[in-house]
């Protein structure tokens, strides 16, 4: 902590205004691991690499890794087989990577570092070895618009299979920096730089703030011989023995969580009172295990109004316990009907009432929601995503309907939860949970008693829009 808070101080420190570049590589500097090898794995497994592609790549990489090749000689090995692919195709591919396999591995801190430039209005840019189709969906996600990068050249909207010189690697990358220095006249002796790579050294030489970021381990001797700071992010790539042990916990607490319910409701007759003792039980000690600390902005909305509707912008496998934690009881849910299936969530999800529904048909879907309905008028609340599915990143998804048309028909008000950062815990498809502080603002709730089914649209689009406000605030 100590080392990210001298990281954020040295750019407060730093002059403001455009005339600052803030220089980012991408490979284990604005995500964890290398975008090359999820983009070729990807056209791999998916068959789309052909023999020929295969085969030059795996010896331009050999020949790179033991010295007998350049990065240009890389370059040429591995695209050669695309002359005549149209580069549409890779522009496609490249997204797909990037929504799959990489999006999720964004490090929280970069996301933090990019924020904390822009509020100094420094000039941000990326500067990579990787060619658009690996950085420019990163970069559309990050906002940034400056990318300089190795470039492949075609012709009418075709590869030639040859690659632009230079390269943006080694000197290149140098040359990169000097080139944006030159088009927006930032002093270079004020501009920071921030990679993993030994073979970033011409342009960490360069600028007069080099950042050295998870380097490799000729980089960190570099920087300890030249007092360059090092910082490491944790947060994603390959979780350590405690984040491991702290999720299991996480997970086992489970357990004694239902016994002590369940005994509570035996004793008193009360399944409700069950549930109520297991889900705050399970969600407090699961949070508390797991070292995530939630921070709760508007705690007071969450009890004005009961039984309520309580939505929340959907990004992690968390977003329920963190939920529980904040509503506490007398609350059901609402899921998709694979979680049914589960042999743990689903008996303990059935018997808290929740409603599990096939989000492929809609007609089905909605008469699911009947019985969730019918809990709100008997004075139970719901806690709903609208959003349907989990989110790769922090940008809001489309809202659902069936929130809105639950709390209009039991008539009860809706309370909107954002969170702000539910992902640096746990983002979409991992395993281990990460500890973090989590950031939830509850908003005041919103009456639902004068709603019509054709105002609908313009009421999910205002409170849509209220999210949006405090994503970007």
């Amino acid at each position: 902590m100590p080392a990210k808070a001298n990281l954020f101080r040295e750019i407060r420190r730093a002059p403001q205004g455009p005339k600052v570049g803030a220089f980012f590589d991408v490979d284990r500097t604005l995500l964890a691991g290398f975008s090359a090898s999820a983009f070729y794995r990807e056209r791999l497994l998916s068959g789309r690499m052909t023999p020929a592609e295969a085969i030059s790549t795996i010896r331009g990489t050999t020949g790179f890794l033991m010295g007998r090749t350049g990065f240009s000689g890389l370059m040429a090995a591995s695209t050669a087989a695309w002359r005549g692919l149209s580069e549409s195709t890779l522009i496609e591919i490249g997204q797909e990577v990037f929504d799959k396999h990489l999006a999720t591995k964004i490090y929280p801190e970069s996301r933090a570092l990019l924020r904390a430039h822009r509020e100094r209005g420094h000039t941000v840019a990326i500067i990579s070895s990787a060619t658009p189709y690996q950085v420019d969906p990163l970069a559309r996600e990050l906002e940034i618009e400056n990318v300089m990068c190795t470039r492949l050249e075609v012709e009418n909207g075709v590869f030639t299979g040859d690659v632009l010189k230079p390269t943006c690697f080694g000197e290149g990358k140098r040359l990169a920096g000097e080139e944006l220095a030159n088009r927006f006249d930032l002093d270079l002796s004020e501009c920071f730089f921030y990679t993993d790579s030994s073979d970033d050294l011409p342009l960490l030489e360069a600028v007069g703030k080099p950042c050295p970021l998870n380097p490799d381990s000729m980089l960190a001797q570099i920087s300890k011989e030249r007092g360059w700071p090092v910082r490491r992010f944790q947060s994603r790539g390959t979780p350590g023995v405690e984040q491991i042990a702290r999720s299991a916990l996480a997970l086992a607490s489970l357990l004694p969580s239902v016994v002590v319910g369940t005994t509570v409701g035996l004793i008193n007759r009360s399944q409700r009172e069950a549930v109520n003792v297991a889900g705050s039980m399970w969600s407090d000690l699961s949070m508390a295990l797991s070292g995530v600390d939630l921070r709760v902005e508007g705690e007071e909305h969450l009890w004005t109004h009961r039984p309520a509707v309580f939505i929340f912008n959907h990004q992690s496998a968390l977003d329920a316990p963190l939920m529980l934690k904040m509503v506490r009881r007398d609350v059901t849910g609402v899921g998709k009907k694979e979680i049914a299936n589960n042999p743990i969530f689903g008996p303990i999800g059935k018997a808290a009432g929740a409603v599990f529904i096939d989000r492929a048909d809609r007609a089905r879907a909605i008469e699911a929601l009947e019985p969730a309905v019918d809990a709100l008028k008997q004075g139970r609340s719901l806690i709903i995503a609208p959003e349907g599915t989990r989110q790769p990143t922090p940008r809001l998804g489309r809202f659902k309907k069936g929130a809105f048309h639950m709390a209009m028909q039991a008539g009860v008000p809706i309370v909107p939860v954002v969170f702000r950062n539910a992902l640096d815990a746990l983002p979409k498809d991992a395993l281990v949970i990460r500890q973090a502080v989590v950031e939830a603002v509850v908003l005041p709730p919103v009456d639902t008693s004068s709603w019509t089914r054709e105002t609908l649209d313009d009421e999910i689009a205002a409170i849509r829009d209220r999210y949006l406000e405090v994503l970007e605030g």
